[in-house]
């Protein structure tokens, strides 16, 4: 049970450096006449997701122990996004680009493989406790969500949101984590014994999962629904925080605390989790993967169609179906390559299904977004704050036609089977 606290810990304070800053960047961003660069910023966390993990992962398996290299990261990136925030607040409204964008970008390189090195550390020390990893490793990851949306909800009821003091509480926490991941239980590296080469650890092997047709199609298709896994945590609170340029918005709950309103959607991800098992049983993978696509399609359309006054239900709504929208393609998704590929290239696999959904995917659609987003909205200065204002309906109902034609796609052209005996 010790150890299980323990690892509760750094999962809480894992998610708890992202939570702070994930959703409400683009306010920050905004604020500083930065709003046309939001999906430049988002678009790195997917950039050094496709080469950043199996460089530290190398590392890792070969020389520096897991839980070290985790704090090493984690001491790197912290201190870069503390630097962010000094920079932020010396700067005052001349932030520029380049120094900003550079701070951060070397902060989010070193922080995007501690997603890995967690769950390796966490795998590692319940297996030494003599523990089972599928079932004693979900209740603990779970906390991972409640630091994320504690993190949150810090930022926004201190006033955090458009400044750069969120880089800040980003970078204390983790140096704090840093210094706890240390004290962690002790993970062998593979010096001598054969550790995974870098294009095992990128996953190359994988890519002749490519010469089967239905492989092919279920990767060209995670990285269609990798496009929209980005956007809303880019514009989603720019958007909310809008409204507050009309007077019949500005002093609505959704307004004035965007990211705790936001939060509601790390809420369902927690319990859209627990739905999974039974979705998986009843349904089969391909059925939970396409109502993931069409959950995208929900979560954007309602935010076109809801406000923050009489219409914050549709927004609520639109939060409550991101759980389903983003958890149940990531983990059916995941068991479909574990399902479907052969031992030898299970890893490999599921580092490609990454790399499609999180790195390519995610990449292309944050740059994506924001061309949209710049076509159809414009900055507005009201006193001291900048919105960001517009057409954003068009914007949402363009995301929401685009997820709509790639979950119609799949349905028609992904074939799969589901035989309930085997779930």
């Amino acid at each position: 049970m010790a150890i299980k606290l323990r690892l509760i810990v750094m999962n809480f304070l894992q998610f708890a450096v992202w939570g702070a800053y994930l959703t409400s960047m683009g306010r920050y961003l905004g604020n500083v006449g930065m709003g046309s660069n939001i999906g430049i910023f988002y678009s790195v966390q997917g950039l050094v997701s496709i080469f950043m993990p199996a460089l530290i992962g190398i590392v890792s398996d070969r020389w520096v122990p897991a839980q070290r290299m985790l704090g090493i990261c984690h001491a790197i990136a912290g201190a870069a996004m503390l630097s962010a925030a000094a920079y932020g607040f010396s700067a005052g409204d001349g932030v520029q680009f380049s120094i900003l964008f550079s701070l951060y970008t070397l902060s989010v390189a070193f922080y995007m493989p501690t997603l890995a090195l967690s769950n390796s550390v966490a795998y590692n020390a319940l297996e030494k406790a003599g523990m089972d990893t599928v079932k004693d490793f979900p209740p603990v990851r779970v906390f991972g969500t409640v630091g994320f949306i504690c993190s949150m909800w810090l930022v926004d009821l201190l006033h955090f949101q458009a400044t750069p003091m969120q880089f800040g509480i980003s970078g204390l926490v983790g140096l704090l984590l840093a210094g706890y991941s240390f004290t962690l239980p002790h993970c062998p590296t593979n010096k001598g014994k054969g550790g995974k080469s870098f294009s095992e650890a990128l996953g190359l092997q994988a890519f002749s999962l490519f010469k089967q047709k239905k492989m092919a199609l279920f990767f060209v298709f995670s990285m269609l629904l990798g496009v929209s896994l980005q956007i809303t945590n880019g514009f989603a609170n720019p958007f909310i925080y809008s409204f507050g340029a009309e007077s019949e918005y500005a002093q609505t709950f959704g307004v004035q605390h965007a990211n705790i309103l936001i939060s509601l959607s790390q809420i369902s991800e927690t319990l859209c989790i627990l739905l999974i098992p039974f979705f998986l049983k009843r349904f089969g993978i391909k059925q939970v993967m396409l109502m993931a696509m069409l959950a995208w399609v929900f979560r954007f359309a309602f935010f076109g169609l809801g406000n923050p006054g009489g219409g914050v239900w549709l927004f609520v709504l639109s939060m409550i179906v991101y759980g389903m929208a983003f958890d149940f393609f990531n983990v059916s998704g995941s068991l479909f390559v574990d399902k479907e590929t052969d031992p030898s290239l299970r890893s490999s696999a599921q580092g490609l299904f990454f790399l499609m959904t999180n790195g390519i995917g995610a990449t292309i659609g944050t740059l994506t977004a924001q061309k949209v987003v710049n076509m159809f909205t414009q900055p507005l200065t009201v006193g001291e704050t900048t919105y960001t204002v517009g057409d954003w309906s068009t914007v949402w109902f363009i995301f929401a036609a685009y997820a709509l034609v790639v979950a119609i796609l799949f349905a028609l052209v992904f074939k799969y089977k589901h035989v309930p005996e085997e779930m």
